[in-house]
């Protein structure tokens, strides 16, 4: 029993390390210029032993991009806790994703490209490690308790299309180089969202 605990240690060690090497690869060269193999010899583990641990490149990127997801609910949960106002909350939790964001522009393209992946199974890992529309549904959830929000749209629904807008708005911020900070496209989109586009 004690030997297998061993085990597990040592592999969770080596996954870390693999994970690591890989996101200091991806900043340094970039992401496409970045092989398997690259990432293996950095941290001394076979090509074999890199897949057995990521069964894709990308992969690695949705370790990273949950490190952040989760560092989102924690923050919003905190806040909410405090008695913070949920749509402040909201904005905060944007403003922070775009620091984020921001910070890693060339990483955002290949993180959405594999959350939008043709092959229905890598979309559907995307997206279930990377639920920020979760953190969403976390926010707004006492507002649709309190009778706040529309009725005619489902609560998840309406959190799945503010995270798809976020995803949408960053990969095209990324991906066509826009001068405007990231942090204010984003609460520009989100404050559409909110308020809808007609004129009250």
């Amino acid at each position: 029993m004690e030997s297998l605990s061993l085990r597990e240690r040592q592999k969770e060690r080596r996954r870390a390390r693999i994970y690591q090497v890989a996101i200091d690869l991806f900043k340094q060269r970039g992401f496409q210029q970045t092989t398997a193999t690259d990432i293996a010899k950095g941290a001394h583990v076979s090509r074999g032993t890199f897949f057995n641990y990521y069964p894709y490149k990308e992969a690695v990127l949705l370790d990273y991009g949950s490190e952040i997801v989760e560092r989102l609910h924690d923050h919003a949960l905190a806040r909410l806790n405090e008695g913070a106002e949920p749509v402040r909350v909201l904005e905060e939790v944007w403003e922070r994703l775009a620091d984020e964001s921001a910070r890693e522009r060339d990483l955002i393209p290949p993180l959405a490209y594999e959350l939008l992946n043709p092959d229905p199974e890598r979309a559907r890992v995307a997206y279930q490690a990377l639920p920020l529309s979760k953190v969403v549904e976390l926010i707004l959830r006492p507002l649709a308790l309190a009778g706040r929000l529309r009725e005619d749209i489902s609560l998840e629904r309406m959190c799945n299309t503010i995270a798809d807008t976020y995803l949408m708005t960053a990969l095209r911020w990324s991906a066509y180089g826009s001068e405007r900070p990231l942090k204010q496209e984003m609460l520009k989109a989100l404050s559409f969202m909110l308020e809808g586009v007609y004129r009250r």
